[in-house]
């Protein structure tokens, strides 16, 4: 089975959205009401997850990246969480078909260590360990963590809890790959060969990517580094008008440069 990628929206700008672990594309519902005006959109949905759970492609940045340059024209992409991997991976090999990228509370490198200010290690590691023995679980866990630091983390628990099984339950061979790859990824030094615009939007209340690292990172890949406060790991569900006002203009700058 190939990739499955849904088209939104009816604007002049095209637009990839591309998910976190253990998602799908329907989780950016909120944030393509609010561009479908001004983008068409195109909808990923990774290896293992949602509608392409039967894709047998590997959960490699690279891999994905190469399979959505395939199917999508020329346009911005814009990466959440794990995606921000795929997107960056694809300005870096592909800056001809990615014209500009987003960073939704994503960073080069997950977690930190002496020298970055990234995500705490051993939360990963227990995430790795206790998949194996409660699959269900372990993904309630990390929705809470996800959910923590927005204004209403009850609500938003509930909200991704809801998506996150509307296309079934992904995969768990790409799950523990999605978690393997948080954690060994460091793109940091490719910072310096990205050509294309970047914008890096950070939720204040984060508590898995770091606001600080997110401006540490645009400021290697000489983007724009934009921190959206009451906000934590998923913004576009509690604040995708503030999203789509961040994204609008830097979209329209892309295009016309």
């Amino acid at each position: 089975m190939s990739l499955f990628i849904e088209r939104a929206g009816h604007g002049p700008l095209p637009l990839v959205l591309i998910h976190g672990w253990a998602m799908h594309g329907g989780v950016f519902a909120p944030l393509v009401e609010a561009m479908a005006a001004h983008c068409t959109l195109y909808l990923v949905d990774l290896p293992g997850h949602g509608h392409s759970r039967d894709c047998t492609l590997p959960l490699e940045p690279a891999v994905c990246a190469q399979a959505i340059v395939e199917r999508t024209p020329p346009a911005a992409w814009l990466g959440w969480s794990l995606g921000g991997l795929v997107a960056l991976e694809g300005a870096l090999d592909h800056p001809g078909h990615v014209r500009a990228l987003t960073m939704l509370c994503a960073t080069p490198r997950f977690v930190r260590d002496a020298d970055w200010p990234g995500g705490d290690p051993d939360t990963l590691a227990r995430l790795a360990r206790d998949l194996r023995e409660d699959y269900r679980g372990t993904l309630e866990r990390f929705l809470a963590l996800e959910a923590m630091g927005s204004d209403d983390p009850a609500a938003e628990l509930r909200h991704l809890r809801a998506l996150a099984f509307a296309r079934g339950e992904p995969d768990p061979r790409v799950l523990e790959e999605g978690i393997g790859l948080l954690g060994r990824t460091d793109l940091r030094p490719a910072l310096a060969r990205l050509t294309v615009p970047s914008l890096w939007i950070a939720g204040r209340r984060d508590r898995l990517v770091p606001p600080a690292a997110m401006r540490r990172a645009a400021q290697a890949g000489h983007g724009r580094f934009v921190e959206i406060a009451h906000a934590g790991h998923a913004p576009f569900l509690g604040h995708a008008e503030r999203v789509a006002a961040a994204l609008r203009p830097f979209l329209e700058g892309a295009a016309a440069a």
